[in-house]
């Protein structure tokens, strides 16, 4: 009877120890363990880089067709960690794309994109201290990554309908700036999913 208890405790043991190195290796992979943002923080870097921020929306939303739209962040090493597409109510997910391959050659086609659109959208990004950026309305600017998940901000061209206020200011995943700014953190597939610290 010990020895079945013991053989069962280093199970135990062991499948713990694979657990928490798999979370860690997560981790490393999506940007080690990294700083979490206050809300605080993200309004001053949107306060200091406002003028940055418009102009890349503004951007994006001019040099997009209008029957598409598409998901952008770029990541170290000259490659794009996400890069989706939506084309006639089609989404395609794409991750790891290396800029300069094939595949990004085939995405940019899609769009009517060269890699000098990628580059002059990454210098605008990093004018605005941000790493991402989805299309549309709200155009949707990622800030800075914390492991998986990822703070941003939801900036509208027009004041946010009354009866959208509520979804956008749950105190949780949403913090509602004001009427056209709308802050965001999304944790990713583990993790909290609300901000981490709300001042």
């Amino acid at each position: 009877m010990k020895v079945i208890l013991k053989i069962l405790l280093v199970i135990c043991g062991i499948g713990i120890a694979i657990f928490v190195g798999f979370i860690v290796m997560i981790q490393a992979a999506f940007g080690g363990f990294d700083k979490d943002y206050s809300v605080t923080e993200l309004k001053e870097n949107f306060e200091k880089k406002r003028a940055e921020i418009y102009e890349v929306k503004n951007y994006i939303n001019k040099i997009i067709p209008p029957d598409k739209s598409v998901e952008i962040e770029f990541s170290k090493n000259n490659t794009l960690g996400i890069f989706h597409l939506k084309v006639g109510g089609k989404f395609e997910s794409n991750w790891d794309v290396k800029i300069n391959s094939n595949k990004a050659d085939s995405l940019l086609q899609k769009l009517g994109w060269t890699t000098g659109t990628l580059k002059t959208l990454k210098e605008k990004l990093d004018n605005a201290n941000c790493i991402g950026i989805t299309s549309g309305e709200p155009c949707n600017i990622s800030f800075q990554r914390s492991g998986m998940g990822m703070y941003s901000f939801n900036v509208f061209d027009k004041p946010i309908a009354d009866s959208l206020k509520t979804a956008y200011n749950d105190g949780c995943t949403y913090i509602m700036v004001n009427d056209r700014l709308v802050l965001e953190y999304g944790g990713g597939a583990i993790g909290s999913q609300c901000f981490y610290n709300l001042e």
